[in-house]
């Protein structure tokens, strides 16, 4: 069988039409006319409700308490010795519910504890609870500013 040469492409004329075998590249998509301001208008959208969404994040935590278990100790069978920090807002009282729980994560105690006001904004706290029967770990439930 006889092949024709002619029939070949020839090297400087590969499939894709670029002498390096690649294809050109495909233009992009031009949105129809008239459609631009509405690409404006969703663009300012998404930015605004991006914007929306930090503001409310960064609103709804500042000036909230926070707080950091750093852990317990057993003092007797019956209290358990909590401690922790608490992050508040200078110059406000706070009031901190501390638990002991037991092995099934029952509560066997509380307490609710008063910090008063004062300069820092952190402050470090150790606080025994009283319990019903052994405690296994002991936490802060929460806190809250008090009016």
């Amino acid at each position: 069988m006889v092949v024709d040469d002619a029939s070949r492409p020839s090297s400087c004329h590969r499939a894709g039409g670029r002498p390096d075998g690649r294809s050109p590249p495909v233009p992009l998509p031009r949105p129809a006319p008239g459609t631009a301001k509405w690409w404006v208008v969703g663009i300012v959208g998404c930015l605004a409700g991006t914007g929306l969404a930090i503001w409310w994040g960064l609103a709804s935590t500042v000036g909230q308490v926070t707080w950091t278990d750093l852990g317990y100790q057993h003092a007797t069978d019956r209290s358990i010795t909590v401690m922790y920090d608490v992050h508040r807002p200078v110059g406000h009282d706070v009031s901190c519910v501390v638990q002991a729980l037991d092995n099934r994560h029952g509560p066997v105690g509380a307490v609710t504890v008063r910090i008063p006001a004062g300069e820092q904004a952190s402050v470090h706290q150790v606080t025994t609870v009283q319990t019903t029967t052994k405690a296994v770990t002991g936490v802060v439930k929460d806190c809250s500013v008090l009016p």
